[in-house]
């Protein structure tokens, strides 16, 4: 049975790179969607009072739940008689950002143990058939889980941002008939655009790696018994 020692050799070629770089990008895909909270915010001026305007709040974040976020005024106040904490924003996204969290966090665990196993153990995952076959399956899955995973985060965040820029003051029922209402601001979902971007791009590097991974496999490199019979001398043809 093969003792760990730490050889930093698979580091240096692309293999163990490529695994480096599938580490950080993961966190940077978990992180900044699920670190996520921002609000949206509305100005009211009451009928029988022109010019006293106020402020309606609704805060928002992972895992995206807006028809939970409700609205809220400044605390002790009262604006045009209606109560703001009944309407909440439209649309519930916590199926699509939580599936790509939960998947970008698994990665990263995946990632560790892989480097792990490549530091540690590198002639048992090399002298081994199963090992890299598990790998360059869990590759390819990785690679397919990535392209659905950010494009259905990507879709999620496009109509997050619909459900909660100007278009709210359209969908209140209190603005449509009670109260003027005027879209002021949203908070920059700057963030969360550079996690779709980080997605794709473990799906990018996820695609690459498979290439790197096959190369150990016993599909691409024959087994060392297949390899000695190949080699067995093949008595040549006796001319005629």
């Amino acid at each position: 049975m093969s003792t760990f020692q730490i050889n930093l050799n698979p580091l240096k070629e692309p293999l163990g790179f490529i695994k480096i770089l599938e580490w950080f990008a993961s966190i940077f895909a978990f992180a900044t969607c699920g670190g996520f909270k921002g609000k949206t915010e509305f100005q009211v001026n009451c009928p029988n009072k022109t010019g006293d305007n106020k402020t309606v709040t609704a805060t928002f974040g992972y895992p995206f739940r807006l028809n939970q976020a409700s609205f809220h005024t400044p605390p002790k106040v009262n604006v045009c008689e209606v109560n703001w904490e009944k309407h909440v924003l439209i649309g519930d996204y916590s199926s699509s950002a939580q599936f790509y969290v939960t998947f970008a966090v698994f990665v990263f665990l995946y990632c560790i143990a892989a480097l792990l196993l490549y530091v540690g153990y590198t002639n048992l995952y090399r002298d081994s058939r199963k090992l890299p076959m598990i790998d360059f399956i869990v590759t390819l899955v990785a690679t397919f889980l990535w392209l659905v995973s950010s494009s259905a985060w990507a879709k999620a965040l496009t109509d997050i941002k619909i459900a909660t820029g100007s278009r709210i003051v359209e969908e209140l029922d209190p603005c449509k008939s009670e109260v003027s209402c005027h879209f002021v601001s949203v908070t920059s979902m700057g963030s969360l655009n550079v996690s779709v971007i980080f997605g794709f791009l473990n799906m990018i590097l996820w695609g690459g790696n498979a290439w790197f991974v096959y190369k150990e496999t016993s599909l691409h490199s024959p087994s060392n018994t297949s390899a000695s019979h190949s080699q067995g001398g093949v008595p040549p043809t006796s001319g005629m």
